[in-house]
């Protein structure tokens, strides 16, 4: 406790010998800061003050003006100020501003020294930055709990930094990590496109054309097509459940069961006796992926497809339609029509039942086959395009070639959503049938 006997205390204008209470306060605090400047014009109260503060166990500077407490602090990290507020030349506020706009890293904790006490004073003090006053005459016990008030706020102030400092390193990390897995998703995208390694294929009988455009870095839909023979060819576009890296590994998966590169390993294709090939009915072969996905990939993820075989002598195409959206016909002169019943996706229910269906081709005719990336796709009230506005597009659109058709189309989507990052996967392949060459 605090002797109860009076002390001597400040004098607040200089003119008698100060003194200063330090009876019965304790000379131990093992978490003190270690340094402290004092600063006041009264080389008697900078001395009272800084015999104390060492006995404390502190390192004091002194500085008889703020001139030269404000060179102290730019050539030294001081964490704790005590300013006298009448000063000539430069006052304690106008110091502690200047303190301020060093742009120290650390914080210096500052408290005025002043006889002043009105809430204007106060609110001036505290509007310079100061931290705490002390009103003059002052006692031992005030200032060591403003002090020690101090000290835990700058505590505070370094757990503070430490922890900015840890968060500031694992952002890094994370950046580093992010821009790693930033570069190994966009090789993905280029890896997943290179799966649609032509997008505009001609041949006497018709032209094909293709077009995938991932949502994000890569995605779950894929568009192709493979040689049966010389004169068939298979169609194919499908969408895996589902986005990301995931969805795409499993599109890719797929990839090689519809590959016309490996025909051995293509499922829509029969070996027979000569070591030739011949397309497989689409429904049996969308049923043999269906129990494949269920026995043996093991994923949550199911798909839908549609899947066509095509005669180009007779114009007679094979289709399975399994949850994909309808494959779409164009012939001139003539309404859109809309291929298919719906049918099951693919890897959903066991021994799922899928069937084919028969369209003849005319020369002239335009198939398309899409993902609902397409009819789905929203513009910022939530209306999406659905079939309508892709079928008014298609109409409009019915004399361009496969490529700028497609081009005309993303720019469509593109007015509609008001972006050019699509919330879905958007795929599209245009086969355009000349009818069988001479």
């Amino acid at each position: 406790m605090l002797n109860s006997v009076p002390s001597p205390q400040f004098d607040p204008d200089h003119t008698s010998q100060p003194a200063l209470d330090w009876e019965g306060v304790s000379d131990t605090n093992p978490d003190v800061p270690q340094r402290v400047l004092v600063v006041d014009d009264s080389r008697m109260q900078r001395r009272l003050l800084a015999t104390r503060l060492r006995k404390w166990g502190y390192e004091v500077w002194e500085a008889d003006s703020a001139a030269e407490g404000l060179k102290i602090c730019t050539d030294h990290d001081v964490s704790l100020i005590l300013s006298d507020w009448m000063m000539p030349e430069m006052s304690g506020p106008e110091f502690c501003r200047a303190f301020r706009n060093l742009g120290q890293s650390n914080y210096g904790y500052f408290i005025l020294l002043t006889s002043k006490g009105s809430s204007d004073e106060v609110a001036e003090g505290l509007n310079s930055g100061a931290d705490d006053f002390l009103t003059k005459p002052v006692t031992s016990g005030e200032l060591r709990a403003r002090l020690r008030a101090g000290e835990r706020v700058l505590r505070m102030q370094a757990a503070l930094i430490d922890k900015n400092e840890i968060v500031n390193s694992t952002l890094k990390r994370i950046e580093k990590l992010y821009d790693a897995l930033n570069h190994d998703l966009s090789e993905a995208r280029h890896l997943q496109q290179s799966l649609v390694r032509d997008t505009d294929i001609q041949f006497p009988e018709g032209k094909i054309g293709l077009n995938l455009t991932p949502s994000g870095h890569v995605g779950g839909d894929l568009v192709g097509y493979f040689r049966v023979s010389r004169h068939q060819i298979g169609l194919f576009s499908l969408d895996v459940s589902g986005h990301g890296v995931t969805s795409a590994l499993m599109t890719a998966r797929l990839a090689g069961y519809l590959s016309g590169f490996t025909p051995s390993q293509n499922m829509a294709l029969r070996r027979v006796g000569d070591g030739k090939f011949v397309a497989r009915d689409p429904a049996e072969t969308v049923s043999d992926l269906n129990e494949l996905l269920l026995r043996e990939l093991e994923t949550e993820h199911y798909f839908t497809i549609a899947l066509s075989i095509v005669d180009l002598q007779s114009g007679l195409m094979r289709t399975v339609q399994a949850g994909h959206p309808h494959p779409v016909l164009q012939r001139r002169g003539q309404a859109i029509a809309l291929l298919g019943d719906g049918g099951m996706p693919v890897g959903l229910i066991p021994k799922a039942e899928f069937t084919s269906f028969e369209t003849q081709l005319k020369p002239g005719d335009r198939v398309i086959l899409h993902s609902d990336g397409i009819t789905e796709a929203e513009n910022p009230a939530g209306v999406m395009l659905e079939e309508d506005g892709l079928n008014r597009f298609l109409d409009a659109a019915r004399d361009m070639p496969a490529p700028v058709m497609m081009d005309r189309l993303l720019e469509i989507l593109q007015a509609h959503t008001k972006t050019s990052d699509f919330g879905d996967d958007v795929s599209i392949l245009v086969f355009d049938y000349d009818g069988p060459c001479a």
